[in-house]
């Protein structure tokens, strides 16, 4: 016997999921009802009509014409026996096209802002085999190319790819979608003496030949395609985890990461086990866009959570996470990104927890809620952005990379744990880890999932969680979720001191982390003065410190406060870090006074070349306003 849903959230599932169903696709049916799939707007690939089941990769990578070029092989299956197959472009240059070996006359369609271009492969009913021969061009949004003084061994260049969200397609002619997942295998040949890696089956040290084999057998979407290339060395951490990093930086990135082995271990106790074999991590050169990417395998994160004092490794736990919520189970649209983030926030915060407490984790979810709170009010001209199921029919997916899929999501997950309770949750969660794996879904089908597993239409629940407000509804809504304040109160009185001429050196700070810090200076009123920023500064050597995180903040208050003894370490922070996360706050107030636009424009046009195309594109939009 079927048990439906509460008819109230059936009801807004299914005529949510209406909006963007497709019609080329059946419904899928869940156990407590049918929900319509949804139509990924984002894709100009027709993998809803064929099946794109298996990919072989064989690629060179010319680090000095800064191109790849080489041929991508498609294993399909014309389920609908449509007579074309439209795969996704960007800045591509299409050489041949060869259908079941045979060449034939393809077509690439003019470029759609965002989305690239389609490329049209006629297609008999029985084709199996594509093969595309292509190269890579100038504009390609995924691959930033280093040249090795970019680097920070400034020895020999570097490549590596960002794919997420829509910018496989400017590497790989392929249909770029999260719900369309394939396997792949790739032959991958490099300039001698340098290591190639990928989201696969990895190498752990350079051979003589140039020339790297990978493998893919689980199934992923093309937004998890990675692939680096450079002067990269490997230190194991235990037997299936261990660190990758330029030959000068891997010794400290193994150190400062030496407990992902732990993190693994204490993720698997909480939802179950680790489904990819290895969990590796490549730390990157500075102009990663960044924190992390969650690319299978092996994790992209930036130099700069290596603070030298394992504060800022919170970022690991979250990129892990994905391993379950994204990698393994994945947002059927980029208007369902919350499925990803939300959940790898929760998830993140959870092993954390396990790893250092309740009252550490607390930290971690209070300063979440003010970054939440500042994004509603960041979008308060466009509310509609600030709920759960996002609209970005016509928009850069990337319009969605905001705080409210992460915060707001991971919010609401923790008042329905709060609600049924931590041990009903989590065993909810396992399951749905384990009934979706390797699968994607949309946020209707979740819903529905969710009734019926967990919440079985108990009205109370209903009354007390109300979904609708969190998942179509703006703002924050008024039954979210408070983190205890143990530890931030005593930061908090500590800064009224402060502000009460309480010299800082007799402040009760020596047992802070990273965290306190953030709450100390995030709360201090808008402009301090120059003279409290000297205080503050001579006690506390905020302006050389070297965890970026507690940087990019005081850089901030220092342009507000016109503190310009901080000017030169933050000119070198701006030269050495690509991280959009530190870069748009820090360019933005000094955007924000005409005294400050010309040095905002000044040290742009300076280390622009140093950041990754996705940064430039944010940074362009900002000084051009």
């Amino acid at each position: 016997m079927i048990k439906n849903i509460s008819v109230a959230l059936l009801a807004v599932a299914v005529l949510a999921g209406c909006k963007n169903s497709s019609t080329t696709k059946s419904a899928q049916v869940t156990n407590a009802g049918t929900v319509p799939v949804a139509k990924d707007v984002h894709t100009l690939s027709n993998a809803d009509s064929v099946d794109m089941q298996h990919l072989d990769l064989d690629i060179a990578v010319n680090m000095d014409k800064k191109q790849i070029s080489g041929n991508a092989l498609w294993t399909i299956n014309n389920k609908e026996k449509v007579k074309t197959l439209k795969l996704d472009t960007y800045d591509l240059s299409i050489d041949s096209v060869l259908v079941d070996s045979k060449k034939v006359t393809y077509k690439l369609d003019p470029q759609i802002k965002f989305l690239g271009s389609a490329l049209h492969i006629p297609i008999g009913a029985t084709s199996t085999a594509v093969r595309i021969y292509y190269h890579t061009g100038a504009d390609a949004r995924a691959l930033q190319w280093l040249d090795p003084q970019q680097t920070h061994d400034k020895l020999h260049p570097f490549l590596y790819t960002q794919s997420e969200s829509i910018y496989a397609r400017s590497w790989i002619p392929c249909a770029d979608g999260p719900g369309i997942r394939f396997t792949y295998t790739a032959r991958v040949k490099v300039p001698k003496g340098l290591l190639a890696l990928m989201s696969a089956s990895n190498p752990q040290e350079k051979n003589d030949s140039g020339i790297y084999h990978f493998n893919m057998e689980l199934p992923i979407p093309a937004y998890l395609m990675a692939l680096a290339v450079g002067d990269i060395a490997f230190k194991a951490v235990d037997e299936r985890t261990g660190v990758y990093a330029e030959q000068g930086v891997v010794e400290k990135a193994h150190w400062e990461l030496e407990g992902i082995g732990d993190m693994v271990n204490a993720a698997e106790q909480l939802y179950g086990p680790y489904r990819w074999g290895r969990y590796d991590v490549l730390v990157l050169p500075p102009g990663f866009p960044i924190g992390g990417m969650e690319n299978p395998r092996l994790t992209f994160c930036t130099p700069t959570i290596l603070a030298g004092d394992r504060s800022l490794v919170s970022l690991i736990a979250h990129e892990l996470a994905h391993s379950w919520s994204g990698n393994l189970v994945t947002n059927a649209t980029w208007d369902d990104f919350w499925m990803n983030e939300g959940f790898t926030d929760y998830f993140e915060r959870r092993i954390t927890e396990r790893m250092l407490g309740k009252s550490y984790v607390d930290m971690l979810w209070e300063l979440g809620y003010q970054d939440l709170v500042d994004q509603v009010k960041d979008l308060e001209k466009t509310p509609k952005d600030t709920w759960l199921k996002l609209d970005l029919k016509g928009r850069d997916p990337d319009d969605g990379l905001t705080d409210i899929p992460y915060e707001k999501g991971s919010h609401f997950l923790e008042l329905i744990e709060r609600t049924v309770g931590r041990d009903s949750f989590d065993h909810f969660l396992a399951k749905y880890f384990n009934a979706h794996a390797f699968n994607t879904i949309t946020t209707e089908e979740f819903l529905v999932y969710l009734d019926s597993n967990l919440i079985h239409g108990d009205t109370a629940i209903l009354n007390k969680l109300q979904i609708n407000k969190w998942v179509y509804g703006p703002g924050i809504p008024a039954n979210c979720p408070r983190a205890g304040q143990e530890r931030f109160a005593k930061v908090d009185s500590e800064r009224v001191r402060f502000l009460n001429d309480v010299p800082p050196a007799k402040l009760a700070t020596s047992e802070w982390t990273t965290h306190e810090w953030l709450q100390f200076l995030r709360k201090m009123p808008p402009a301090l003065s120059a003279t409290q920023m000297g205080k503050l500064d001579e006690a506390f050597n905020f302006t050389t410190t070297g965890n970026s995180e507690i940087a990019d903040l005081w850089f901030v208050m220092s342009v507000r406060a016109g503190y310009s003894k901080a000017y030169g370490a933050m000119e070198t922070f701006l030269s050495s870090v690509g991280r959009r996360k530190f870069l748009e706050p820090l360019y933005g107030e000094m955007m924000k006074t005409p005294k400050n636009a010309p040095m905002a424009k000044r040290l742009y046009a300076k280390y622009r070349k140093n950041y990754h195309p996705l940064a430039q594109e944010s940074l362009d939009k900002l000084m051009a306003k």
